[in-house]
């Protein structure tokens, strides 16, 4: 289904189609995220709304109709927030600090969560990953040329996608005794 996931009614119509398509929401893996290439004294209240928008308010909007899919329907879900390393700490590159503003959210809400849904004695899972730099059309995204961005994947160590997949799978497997709260992710080689 295509949405716009920073459109508060398209999000709300997706999640209705899910309910009315496949009957309900079991894992919501919150995957969507942004960033500009541009420092903090730099960037513009657009800039900033639009990655808060994405980045915060709409994993907020996301987790809470997934959970109240999940509430309705009685299942034991589980919520996956794809973080970032920066949610854990604040690194030297400035056009990166707004972006790792967001992701301190992200650890903060998630943690946020678990406490709400133990008071609620619910039985769905929160979990977040927190991965390193990892070879994707991000860097472009957020402004770098394709050629910059190739040269940073070849000067610093990066995951693969598929790392972060095989964490969200040991999340997901998880028995249902057991919180996987946060995974960090970082390449073997990794400064930071």
């Amino acid at each position: 289904m295509k949405c716009d996931l920073t459109k508060d009614d398209q999000v709300l119509d997706m999640f209705a189609r899910i309910k009315q398509d496949l009957g309900g929401v079991d894992v919501c893996i919150n995957n969507a995220g942004m960033s500009v290439v541009k420092s903090l004294l730099e960037g513009t209240p657009e800039d900033w709304r639009k990655i808060l928008d994405l980045n915060v308010v709409a994993l907020c909007l996301c987790t809470r109709e997934a959970v109240a899919s999940m509430k309705e329907r009685g299942v034991d879900g589980h919520i996956i927030h794809i973080n970032s390393i920066n949610g854990h700490c604040i690194p030297p590159q400035p056009v990166s600090h707004f972006y790792t503003g967001t992701k301190h959210m992200v650890t903060a809400l998630t943690e946020a969560l678990r406490q709400e849904l133990r008071q609620a004695n619910s039985n769905i899972k929160i979990s977040a990953i927190s991965p390193g730099l990892v070879e994707t059309e991000f860097l472009m995204r957020a402004g770098r040329t394709p050629e910059a961005a190739r040269q940073m994947y070849q000067e610093m160590p990066s995951l693969q996608a598929d790392d972060v997949t095989d964490s969200l799978i040991h999340a997901l497997s998880a028995p249902p005794h057991v919180q996987v709260h946060d995974i960090i992710v970082r390449p073997a080689k990794s400064v930071n």
